[in-house]
C-alpha cells in the first residue's frame, strides 16, 4: 500500500493517532546516524568512524531503486555539482601542486556524502516510510543526542578531556580557551530544536519551550561551538519575525536585548571578533594572506580554483606554505581557493535549491517537520562563514532527498486521485 504523506494538525485540533511501523522505524533509526554523518569526525571511535567514511560508497547500490524513476527533482543539479567539485579541482591540482589526477581525487573524499541524495532517496522509495515515520525517527535521534550529551557531561571524568591534540583534529572531549567541551555532532538535535520552535510559533502550547531550551542551552554550555549557537539564534530570530503571532513577536522583540546581552556575556562568544593571538586570529590572517597571494591576479585561478593537496600525499599544504594552512579556517575564501568562483557558486546554489524547492513543496504539504528541515538549510547558510558547507555536505543531501521523496508521494497521490475521478 502506498503511504500518504502526513501533515501537521491545524491549530487547536487534536493530532490524530499515527501508527509507526516497527520495522521501518528500526531501519531508519539504524541508518539515519550514518546518512547524517553523525560519526564522520569521531576518530575516537575507529570502527564507526571508518564505517561513516566508507558509507557513501557502501550505500551507493541503493541507487538501483531509482532506475524506474523517469525524472527526480534536483537530481541533475546535485549530480552536476558533485562531478564539477570533484573533477575540476583534481585537474587543477595537477598544474598548481604537481600531483596526479587520481591522487587529487582523494582530496575530495569529503564531498562523497553528497551522493546520499541518491542513495537515501533510493532507500526511501524502496522502504516507503510515511512522513510521520521520518519525522519520528529524526526527533528520536535528536532527543537521543541531547540525552547522550547530558550523560557524557555528567559522567565523563575531567581526565578524559584533552588539551593537546593534532592541528585540524576534533576530539570528542577537549579543553581550550572555552573550557571543557564535548564536540557532539548536533545535526539531529538542531533539527529537533528547530522543529520544537516551529511548534511553539504555531501556537501548540508553551510545553515546547522546554525542548527548545534544552537544545539551545546544551549547545551553548556544553558543546560550545560558536557557529552552532549563532546559527540557531539567527534562525530563531528570522522565524520570530516571519512566523510568530503579534503577541509572540512583541514578547520575543522585548527579549532580544536581554538575549543578546546574555549570549555575548559568555567569554567564547564575546571573543568571536577578537583579533588577539589567543583566538587564533593571527594564524587565520596569515592563511588568508598566503591564500590571496597564491591566487594572485590570475583570473583562471579565481574562476576555477587551484585544488588542494591530498591528505594521503607525501606533501601537504602545511609544508607547501610553511604554515598551519587549513582551508576550513578561512571558510569561503578557502572554498574559492580550492573550487573557484564557479565551484563556490555551485555550492551556494546547492543549498538555495533546497530552499526554493521547499517553497514549492509547502503548497502541497505544509508539514512543520519539513519546515524545520528548511530552517536547517537556512542555518547552514547562516553559519557558512564560520563553518564551511563542504565539511558536512551529506546533511543537505539528506534533506533534499526527503524533499524529493515527499514530492514523489504527492505526484503519486495526484495520479491516484486522477485515476479514481469519474469521467466527465
Amino acid at each position: 500500500m502506498r503511504p500518504a504523506p502526513a501533515s501537521d494538525p491545524a491549530e487547536g485540533e487534536a493530532a490524530p493517532p499515527v501508527r509507526l511501523r516497527t520495522g521501518r522505524m528500526a531501519l531508519l533509526l539504524l541508518l539515519l546516524p550514518l546518512f547524517g554523518q553523525f560519526f564522520h569526525y569521531m576518530k575516537g571511535l575507529p570502527p564507526l568512524w571508518s564505517l561513516s567514511k566508507a558509507f557513501p560508497l557502501l550505500s551507493l547500490p541503493l541507487v538501483v531503486f531509482l532506475r524506474t524513476e523517469a525524472r527526480l527533482p534536483m537530481s541533475r543539479q546535485v549530480l552536476f555539482t558533485f562531478l564539477w567539485l570533484t573533477v575540476v579541482p583534481s585537474f587543477a591540482a595537477i598544474f598548481y601542486f604537481h600531483q596526479d589526477f587520481f591522487l587529487g581525487l582523494t582530496a575530495q573524499v569529503k564531498l562523497l556524502p553528497m551522493l546520499y541524495f541518491f542513495s537515501f532517496l533510493g532507500l526511501l522509495l524502496k522502504v516507503r516510510p510515511t512522513l510521520a515515520e521520518l519525522e519520528a525517527a529524526f526527533l528520536r535521534c535528536g532527543v537521543a543526542t541531547l540525552v547522550l550529551l547530558v550523560l557524557l557531561w555528567a559522567l565523563v571524568p575531567h581526565s578524559w578531556y584533552s588539551g593537546q591534540y593534532a592541528f585540524g583534529s576534533s576530539p570528542l572531549f577537549s579543553v581550550d580557551s572555552r573550557g571543557e567541551r564535548i564536540r557532539m555532532p548536533m545535526f539531529f538535535a538542531i533539527v529537533a530544536t528547530l522543529y520544537w520552535y516551529r511548534r511553539f510559533l504555531a501556537g501548540d502550547g508553551w510545553r515546547w519551550l522546554a525542548g527548545i531550551a534544552a537544545g539551545f542551552l546544551l549547545t551553548l554550555l556544553v558543546v560550545k561551538t560558536r557557529a552552532m549557537v549563532v546559527g540557531m539564534a539567527g534562525v530563531f530570530a528570522i522565524n520570530a519575525l516571519t512566523h510568530a503571532s503579534p503577541r509572540q513577536r512583541l514578547g520575543l522583540i522585548l527579549l532580544v536585548p536581554l538575549a543578546l546581552a546574555g549570549l555575548f556575556s559568555f567569554g567564547y562568544l564575546g571573543t568571536m571578533f577578537s583579533t588577539e593571538s589567543s583566538s587564533g586570529f593571527d594564524v587565520r590572517w596569515k592563511t588568508i594572506v598566503k591564500a590571496v597571494s597564491f591566487l594572485g591576479l590570475d583570473p583562471v585561478r579565481w574562476t576555477f580554483g587551484v585544488g588542494t593537496i591530498s591528505p594521503v600525499s607525501s606533501d601537504s599544504l602545511f609544508a607547501y606554505f610553511d604554515h598551519f594552512f587549513f582551508l576550513a579556517d578561512i571558510t569561503w575564501l578557502g572554498i574559492l581557493f580550492e573550487y573557484g568562483l564557479i565551484g563556490a557558486g555551485l555550492l551556494v546554489l546547492y543549498e538555495l535549491r533546497g530552499l526554493l524547492f521547499y517553497r514549492r513543496l509547502r503548497r502541497v504539504n505544509d508539514s512543520l517537520f519539513l519546515a524545520s528541515l528548511f530552517d536547517y538549510i537556512v542555518y547552514v547558510l547562516l553559519i557558512s562563514n564560520l563553518y564551511p558547507p563542504t565539511l558536512s555536505p551529506g546533511e543537505t543531501a539528506l534533506i533534499l532527498a526527503i524533499f524529493a521523496y515527499v514530492w514523489r508521494l504527492h505526484l503519486e497521490d495526484q495520479a491516484h486521485a486522477d485515476w479514481e475521478a469519474p469521467p466527465r
